[in-house]
């Protein structure tokens, strides 16, 4: 890409230029850019900057959390700056609720970002170098791992967006000199100076006492997070050869992952638990997930709730659930008792799944078609004579043997007539009972798709399958 960016003396100033326009190679050439601009120093030059490279590839978007009085003007002047470059902008007012003000601000700020990004156009943000340090030094205070400290990417791709920051190795003195160069307007926020926020509390008090006794801390810092995304890589990298052998995103094989190395199965679970999230559980949410679940009895059925998701113990396995597959239960109870006329060939809607009306060699006599039969909902303690298996045994000794899945049983139905049963719907198909109706060439429902297909398009029996 072709640069119009004037040309200065300064060394860093020229190495900056070829810095952007090397990183911008990264990005498709049909690439454009969202500048997030707050209206202060750093962002106010990111800006004039990026209008001077890009110039027809660029917008610019200013959220006003309406945290300050102020913040009107502050929106004026970012509009103002955009008019005066002939870039579009966009003004977006947010909520901030009430809790942690700073992550609460981030989250709707994102959110912002995330309903304005348009296909192939990046997020260009202007955290510089002292931003980074002091990410790694509030993460290492809060007791980060690998990917904590590895703080903030230059180019980072995430799975709902892609973000920039071209000012990473910049220091807040170049930011300030080359603002004061170009005599760009801009505000000073009053929160970045109010030391009740953790980073304006490192900034203003830690910082300085640290950086007395260690001059080079910045870079220092800043050189942590560039190991430490190289360490995250790799890491990646060897967990993903355990997910492999453990298991899937959704259920991991117990057996197999005691196999490893605590450290590995501590890491393995960490990543495992994050899935498509942006973090990954703290320390003691993974202990927890080992010990309550992983290692209580294989039939406790415990279960961890963690952000949307329950993690639960069956057997040798440990699945991962979305709350509509955990709590069908009770989001979904099954009707205690419906009436239907079978015909052959139809599809029939049940809570275990979709079934087929089929010719079998042995079914349910043809004569029973298009009569009014009864489904009704297990109520627990009934007995069955499975057809080909010999006398009758608990239902509830079936379904444990069949390995149906516990949060799945409540789906299981029994189709009668006249108080005869005449076979049980469930999640893992039709299961015909012996009974006077049982013909060569009757009729079976057949199982074309699974409960969990009805819940979130998911087929619980396949979470463990590669």
């Amino acid at each position: 890409m072709r640069s119009a960016l004037s040309t200065f003396n300064e060394v860093w100033q020229r190495k900056f230029r070829h810095s952007v326009l090397k990183q911008s190679q990264e990005f498709s050439e049909n690439s454009s850019f969202l500048i997030g601009c707050s209206g202060g120093m750093d962002s106010m030059l990111l800006l004039h900057l990026m209008s001077q490279i890009f110039p027809q590839n660029i917008r610019v978007i200013h959220i006003d959390h309406q945290l300050q009085e102020q913040s009107a003007e502050w929106s004026k002047l970012v509009a103002n700056q955009a008019i005066s470059l002939n870039i579009p902008y966009i003004i977006q007012k947010v909520q901030v609720t009430d809790g942690n003000l700073e992550a609460q601000a981030r989250q709707a700020r994102y959110q912002a970002y995330l309903q304005h990004l348009q296909p192939n156009e990046i997020l260009v943000l202007a955290h510089h170098q002292q931003d980074q340090a002091e990410t790694v030094i509030l993460r290492l205070l809060s007791g980060a791992g690998v990917d904590g400290l590895a703080a903030m990417q230059s180019i980072d791709y995430r799975v709902d967006m892609a973000i920039w920051r071209p000012f990473l190795d910049l220091t807040r003195e170049q930011i300030a000199a080359w603002t004061a160069q170009l005599e760009i307007e801009y505000v000073n926020d009053p929160t970045n100076y109010d030391i009740h926020y953790d980073r304006a509390w490192s900034r203003e008090e830690l910082w300085p006492f640290l950086k007395n006794r260690f001059p080079k801390m910045q870079q220092a810092l800043s050189r942590t997070s560039y190991l430490m995304q190289d360490a995250s890589e790799i890491l990646e990298e060897v967990l993903k050869v355990d997910l492999e052998h453990c298991g899937t995103a959704e259920c991991l094989d117990l057996t197999k992952l005691l196999e490893l190395t605590s450290a590995r199965q501590r890491q393995l679970l960490s990543v495992w638990m994050k899935g498509d999230g942006q973090y990954r559980p703290a320390f003691e949410m993974v202990e927890r997930l080992k010990s309550e679940v992983i290692n209580s009895k294989s039939d406790a059925q415990a279960a961890l709730h963690w952000n949307q998701f329950y993690y639960v113990r069956y057997q040798n396995y440990l699945y991962r659930l979305s709350k509509q597959e955990f709590l069908a239960e009770k989001l979904n109870p099954v009707e205690v008792e419906s009436k239907h006329h079978f015909q052959m060939g139809e599809i029939v809607h049940y809570a275990s799944g979709h079934f087929q009306i089929t010719q079998k060699n042995i079914g349910l006599a043809p004569s029973l078609l298009n009569k009014k039969l009864s489904i009704i909902r297990r109520q627990g303690g009934e007995k069955v004579h499975l057809y080909g298996r010999v006398g009758q045994w608990p239902l509830k000794k079936a379904i444990q043997e069949a390995h149906i899945l516990p949060w799945l049983r409540h789906t299981i139905q029994i189709l009668v007539i006249d108080n005869v049963m005449l076979g049980v719907f469930t999640p893992k198909g039709f299961w015909l009972a012996q009974s006077p109706y049982c013909e060569q060439g009757g009729w079976q429902p057949d199982l074309i798709s699974h409960s969990c297909d009805l819940v979130n398009g998911e087929y619980g029996y396949d979470k463990c399958s590669k």
